[in-house]
């Protein structure tokens, strides 16, 4: 287990510190705790995803968003009594307390039941030029650049092996043969890599069709494979299955800052002026997961744009939900996002 001390924030913490304590340790909670290690509060990855959706500033006092009495057990504590408190109150983490109500363990349900392998495929989009990276990509496709030690596309797929998904599809366009030879079948990760090619590019959409329909019976995950992320794929598809939606789109929040005063007028009049506003966006992350309904959805050979797909299924009434993140994200579209890949790798994806 990662270190639990990582999760302890002081009462004086932002928002914002508190998120990168949350990512920095990876347990998904974060603890307010005093001087003593009496906890005050407590912050979790959902709690986190409720405040961005609220738009809470990332300025805010950690302790005007946290949990103010958050559960908790003795240090003594067996795994079954663990279990069954967490089962109960759908606990994903306990606290562990001394006699004198200080912090001194953390214990999470991933810790304590063993990862179980998972049927859901996953769809890998391999297939793009990466032209924005000439000349790196001039013989080389996107996905394989590497990043510290390994190719992009490598470490995405270990991030779902390590969640315990082993059903992987790609697709390639774009020198597939290099594709196929670099990642193979799965065997080294003992998983299954099925590959479909697009003659022509159909979008980021389109290779949708090429699945084999009768392979894909539950909700799929769908990702660029030029994204580096340690988002946690099972969280994610937790989200999904909790949800009324036939898919969830992983978004991520965009500022864009004006750089002058912004005047706002009634005719001639100005009704107020506003110095560099900042708004804030919510942008797809090229993440998504979708019901087997949708992949079934397109005809083999369409040419469409995820957007327009999930558009047409929101047309027909059907629910497509968000699923904001907070994690590390980086999309590898431009040589300074490569650059800075590989300066914040360390750590990230290996150990």
């Amino acid at each position: 287990m990662k270190s639990w001390e990582a999760v302890l924030i002081g009462p004086q913490a932002s928002l914002h510190q508190a998120i990168t304590a949350l990512d920095k340790a990876g347990l998904q909670i974060t603890l307010v705790v005093d001087e003593s290690r009496r906890i005050l509060g407590s912050l979790t990855d959902g709690d986190v995803r409720r405040a961005l959706l609220r738009q809470v500033s990332l300025d805010t006092p950690v302790t005007e968003v946290m949990h103010r009495h958050p559960r908790t057990m003795p240090a003594h504590s067996s795994k079954e009594q663990m279990l069954a408190l967490m089962e109960r109150h759908q606990l994903l983490q306990i606290p562990l307390v001394d006699a004198d109500g200080r912090m001194v363990g953390l214990e999470t349900l991933h810790g304590l039941l063993q990862a179980r392998r998972r049927p859901n495929a996953v769809f890998l989009m391999a297939g793009g030029f990466g032209k924005r990276l000439q000349p790196l990509t001039d013989h080389c496709p996107k996905p394989l650049l590497k990043v510290g030690d390994k190719p992009i596309l490598e470490l995405i797929i270990e991030g779902f092996v390590k969640a315990g998904f082993h059903r992987f599809f790609i697709s390639t366009h774009y020198r597939p043969e290099m594709i196929r030879d670099g990642i193979g079948d799965g065997s080294r990760w003992g998983v299954e890599v099925q590959y479909v090619h697009e003659d022509e590019p159909l979008g980021t959409g389109g290779a949708l069709g090429l699945l084999p329909p009768g392979e894909i019976k539950e909700p799929m995950f769908m990702m660029n494979g030029d994204l580096l992320t340690n988002l946690d794929f099972a969280k994610l598809l937790q989200f999904h299955d909790e949800h009324d939606g036939v898919a969830t789109m992983c978004v991520r929040e965009y500022e864009h800052r004006v750089p002058y005063g912004v005047i706002q007028t009634d005719g001639v009049r100005i009704t107020s002026m506003v110095e560099k506003p900042a708004y804030r966006h919510f942008i797809n992350a090229g993440i998504y997961v979708l019901s087997p309904e949708v992949v079934h959805a397109v005809a083999r050979g369409r040419q469409v744009d995820m957007p327009t797909l999930l558009q047409e299924q929101m047309n027909q009434g059907r629910a497509v939900n968000m699923f904001p993140l907070h994690e590390y994200w980086l999309d590898i579209g431009r040589m300074e996002d490569f650059q800075r890949a590989q300066a914040e790798v360390t750590g990230l994806f290996h150990g």
